[in-house]
């Protein structure tokens, strides 16, 4: 029906419903009045179609959605009738000093009844037909009946696309027990979702409380994805409220937001003073940090920002993604170049004249790099070598490297190379006028090296999920949080700094690869996990500083600071002139004693 029929129609009802207010209030009161000749009656009839109308009109009356009529449509017929009612005795009085009272107050109860009753039984008649067609909409429970649940399910209400059908409430607060919104109960709390479940036939849950705190938001959503029901969040409330996303914009819960993280608030004065207006290089810029490195940058508007990797699809790849949304105030340069090309980053440095590098480029597969050892040592010592010089030479104030957890203690070629390159950076430090660190997290959901795509793809190929040991343990991080943090340490920097990253709690593999087969709709006997044993140069645990180094305080919000001790510059010179020419067994024993002090390189 068109928006012109319809307020016709309206019109029509309403001046029926009218007419027959007054002359049943008239009629109740005097049953012998003449209906067609009492004049003050029909100057009556006159008053209140027009006032009506026009109280209707002015109060939206006309064009409200009455199928999702709620409160705030029955206050607004409330004022309609009641003003048209008290012009309606502003006339009588001024034409004969006197006012019909009762009449008027039963014309009053008749004519809000009537107007009410006509628009909810639009609604009335809209629940029946969604009703009829329940077997084919999702039963979904609302976990959480505040502003944002409430609209959640007014939303869906008003939407029968979504494909939802709300069944009830679930909320906390103990007041709100029993109640009933849109037709809805709240039935228990947060505890009783697993019950609540099963006793309803739930087929979604969909939570909507955007002002828990995340590790808060953590534990519900684990609560509700070991349901093995699919659970999704609610975008923000303001975007709803104003209408630029809908309830089918709504998003699944993902792996990361089971880690409970709340978001780090950056010093954004420190880091616009380091990155704005600033030549900024990346190395590695192509790779899952790295990349996100450069989104982070771009956002504080450097004047260039140079893409360095070795890979032309993926900086191909960040360079288009950035050019269109980056200011057009930062100049984007992609750069294909190896960082084991000493004279390649010696040019690049020297032409561009950076003023930050972050050194993002690594090999970092742990049982690849044990196969392939002399890979590791080239790119991971040699290429961190070159750029790191390369950055002292030309004097560039201030130069961010990228390390691992993996070089804590490390039993391994990578950890071992890793922690090579932080001495390397560390000693560099010492009579420089750069402002060399490093910044050492754990693993990072999502990047192409992790576990998570791997789990993800067994999945779709409908497993089993492998998985090394029952008892492996790492830390993780998003790689937004990650590339946030280490932009933020490098404003922390004085020199020679090795800055550890708060990673949370550890989490074990297993139990991350079950929440991904729940996530994805599956249940473990469906999926099924395989333990294939550790890998070549693999711990069960990982650790992010030794306890020679540990510090209790952050220096930032989840920064620390660790007292990790440089070898001497003498070590390292003598090591890195016979690094090349070792055979593996010799280049293992030697990097792995180095890196974990254990035996000494010069006799």
């Amino acid at each position: 029906m068109t928006i012109k029929k319809r307020m016709t129609l309206l019109v029509v009802v309403d001046s029926f419903i009218v007419l027959f207010s007054i002359y049943i209030g008239y009629f109740v009161l005097h049953p012998y009045i003449d209906v067609f000749t009492n004049k003050m009656l029909l100057i009556s009839v006159v008053t209140i179609q027009l006032a009506h109308h026009f109280f209707a009109w002015h109060y939206g009356l006309y064009k409200k959605a009455w199928a999702y009529a709620s409160v705030g449509e029955l206050k607004s017929i409330f004022r309609a009738v009641t003003w048209t009612i008290v012009v309606v005795a502003a006339v009588q009085f001024i034409l004969t000093q006197d006012i019909y009272l009762r009449a008027l107050f039963l014309t009053w109860m008749l004519h809000i009844l009537l107007i009410g009753g006509s628009r909810l039984s639009w609604r009335l008649v809209r629940e029946t037909v969604i009703h009829s067609n329940a077997d084919e909409e999702i039963r979904t429970m609302v976990v959480g009946a505040g502003q944002a649940g409430t609209m959640i399910v007014r939303q869906v209400l008003k939407n029968p696309a979504s494909g939802m059908m709300p069944v009830l409430f679930v909320d906390d607060d103990k007041a709100k027990r029993g109640l009933e919104i849109y037709g809805l109960q709240v039935l228990g709390g947060t505890n009783r979702i697993p019950d609540l479940v099963k006793d309803n036939h739930i087929e979604k849950i969909v939570i909507a409380i955007p002002s828990m705190s995340k590790q808060a938001m953590a534990d519900l959503m684990k609560i509700c994805v070991d349901t093995g029901i699919r659970t999704q969040t609610i975008p923000r409330i303001e975007d709803l409220m104003t209408g630029k996303v809908s309830v089918n914009d709504m998003q699944d819960v993902k792996i990361e937001d089971l880690l409970g993280r709340d978001e780090v608030q950056l010093d954004m004065k420190a880091i616009s003073d380091k990155l704005t207006g600033k030549t900024i290089l990346v190395t590695g810029a192509g790779g899952s940090i790295g990349s996100e490195i450069c989104r982070q940058v771009s956002e504080f508007r450097p004047s260039r920002l140079i893409l360095l990797g070795h890979g032309e699809n993926s900086i191909y790849t960040i360079d288009m993604e950035l050019r269109q949304k980056v200011s057009q105030d930062t100049e984007i340069i992609p750069v294909i170049a190896d960082v084991q090309d000493r004279m390649r980053l010696f040019d690049t440095v020297s032409e561009y004249q950076p003023d930050v590098i972050y050194h993002a480029a690594a090999h970092k597969h742990v049982p690849l790099m044990e196969a392939n050892p002399m890979e590791a040592v080239k790119n991971n010592i040699f290429g961190t070598k070159n750029i790191a010089e390369a950055a002292d030479t030309f004097g560039v104030p201030h130069f961010v490297m990228i390390s691992t957890d993996k070089a804590v203690n490390p039993p391994n070629v990578m950890g071992a190379t890793k922690r090579f390159a932080e001495m390397i950076v560390q000693n560099l430090a010492k009579n420089s006028t750069t402002k060399f660190a490093a910044v050492r997290f754990g693993n990072v959901l999502g990047s192409r090296g992790s576990v998570v795509p791997l789990f993800k793809k067994q999945i779709k190929a409908g497993g089993p999920v492998t998985v090394t040991d029952p008892e492996m343990t790492r830390y993780f991080m998003t790689i937004p949080e990650a590339s946030r943090l280490v932009i933020q340490a490098g404003t922390l920097a004085a020199g020679g700094e090795v800055f550890v990253l708060d990673m949370g709690e550890p989490v074990k593999i297993v139990d991350l690869a079950k929440n991904l087969i729940k996530l994805s709709g599956y249940s473990e006997d469906e999926i099924g996990i395989r333990y294939s044993g550790i890998r070549p140069g693999e711990k069960l645990f990982e650790e992010l500083l030794n306890d020679n180094e540990r510090q209790s305080e952050h220096v930032f919000p989840k920064i620390f600071v660790g007292k990790a001790e440089p070898v001497s510059g003498l070590e390292m010179e003598y090591v890195l002139s016979r690094v090349l020419e070792m055979d593996e067994v010799e280049l293992k024993d030697t990097l792995v004693g180095l890196a974990n002090r254990k035996v000494p390189v010069l006799n």
